[in-house]
């Protein structure tokens, strides 16, 4: 059976499928396989709220932190009902027996303040309730106070990070197609939420359809194709003004898929001449376009590397849709899809080790991942359609579009685990979503 280990950097308590043993020198591990995993038991008190006023605002922040915690599959928030000990002080001591009495391995304790100017200070501290001491250094937060949302994610985030080594997630965006309307006249639009579905934002009108969104390296423009002319055309969006502009076109040609390079200045997309569709790129200052593919099949949805120096993109030109990657710059490219089906959608992860990607296979879809070589292929979903994958910023969990079956079928958006774990809806309706780096 595959195993994936995930590690982090300081010492502490050992766990493996959630039982706690005696703290050890070295980092501490979780092991984590194909089977079921036991989620991480820990509690969360109320923040003491330092400043008059602020007792709603500490109540909602631990919500958010307990909600993303507990989503992520990895943990689980023990009910306040059972807590024998209140956390009235920040500073006060932790009666490391009254949690070790509950069971609960990780105690995050925090405290949150308001400023007259309408800033807000959120502090925290995580402990290790079985070795009863705290991991790390105790961080503080401070924003504006209608983003207190942000706060929460940024602590659950460190949390997250400590316990499981892996990088943060939770303090991001998604980009995404909105979807309203019955599915013969289906209306669409641009919208922007915060990776939980909440805080959501229309960028665009609906009057025109829109698809395949796609994220910047660092958030602050979005890529997307437009039908607003009656053909397929590639606009970049600023996210703060909202203010966009067509990239340059060919007559009598249509671009569509675009995708951001990682040095955010060239983008890549596919480029419709006749009944010949191959890959381009396009540098936004210079406006230079290079082709990079030059050949008679369908080449198509393209996806860099981290590094900027590979692309992967689906094909047909081995008779039926498969992988491929090649050079940055073009050259002849190497077919990574081997199994039963077609694939399509390919995009690298932010690790550089694993590409995800959609498959069509005996009637059913899938969303999985393979490593670069076309090997380990692992398939985490399986449905009527589901389709377009994008990555979390830290390579761990997949968001894509899962849309249900008959005429009055609809679009939402899931995310899985990369080891299959944890599937669940985000419960917003739309498609095509493209997922943020961690906002700064």
């Amino acid at each position: 059976m595959m195993k994936q280990f995930l590690s982090a950097s300081f010492t502490g308590l050992m766990l493996l499928f959630g039982t706690p043993l005696m703290a050890q020198d070295g980092p501490l591990r979780i092991e984590i396989t194909e089977g079921v995993i036991e989620p991480l038991p820990f509690a969360a008190p109320t923040f003491v709220a330092e400043t008059a006023g602020a007792d709603q605002l500490a109540r909602e922040l631990v919500e958010v932190i307990t909600a993303d915690l507990q989503g992520s599959g990895l943990f689980r928030g023990i009910s306040p009902d059972a807590f024998i000990s209140q956390v009235t002080s920040f500073d006060g001591a932790v009666q490391y027996a009254d949690w070790k009495a509950i069971n609960a391995q990780a105690l995050i304790t925090g405290a949150v303040s308001t400023t007259g100017d309408g800033q807000i200070i959120v502090k925290f501290r995580l402990y290790d309730v079985f070795a009863e001491n705290q991991l790390g250094s105790g961080l503080q937060f401070v924003g504006s106070q209608d983003g207190w949302r942000r706060m929460a994610h940024k602590v659950a985030d460190a949390v997250y990070s400590r316990i499981t080594g892996e990088g943060a997630y939770f303090d991001s965006r998604v980009v995404y197609v909105s979807e309203t309307g019955p599915k013969n006249l289906r209306k669409k639009r641009l919208a922007v939420m915060d990776y939980d579905g909440a805080n959501q934002q229309f960028l665009t009108d609906d009057s025109s359809i829109v698809l395949a969104p796609r994220f910047s390296p660092n958030g602050d423009r979005v890529l997307y194709t437009s039908y607003e002319t009656g053909f397929p055309k590639i606009y970049v969006l600023d996210i703060a003004s909202v203010q966009r502009r067509g990239l340059e076109e060919q007559p009598g040609t249509m671009s569509f898929a675009p995708r951001f390079a990682p040095n955010g200045q060239d983008v890549v997309f596919s480029l419709t001449q006749g009944s010949n569709t191959d890959i381009y790129k396009l540098n936004l200052g210079s406006g230079t376009r290079t082709q990079l593919t030059n050949s008679p099949f369908i080449e198509t949805a393209p996806s860099y590397s981290p590094d900027g120096s590979k692309i992967v993109f689906e094909s047909d030109r081995s008779g039926t849709q498969q992988l491929y990657v090649m050079d940055a710059n073009g050259g002849e490219p190497t077919r990574i899809s081997f199994g039963q089906g077609r694939y399509g959608t390919p995009v690298w992860s932010p690790r550089g080790d694993l590409v995800a990607f959609t498959k069509q296979n005996r009637g059913r879809f899938h969303i999985g991942v393979m490593r670069l070589d076309g090997s380990e292929e692992r398939l985490l979903t399986a449905s009527f359609l589901d389709e377009g994958p994008t990555w979390a910023p830290n390579g761990r969990v997949i968001m894509f579009t899962r849309e249900s079956s008959g005429a009055s079928g609809s679009s939402t958006l899931y995310s899985v685990d990369i080891s299959g774990r944890n599937l669940k809806a985000v419960q917003t309706g739309g498609s095509d979503p493209s997922w943020s780096p961690l906002l700064k």
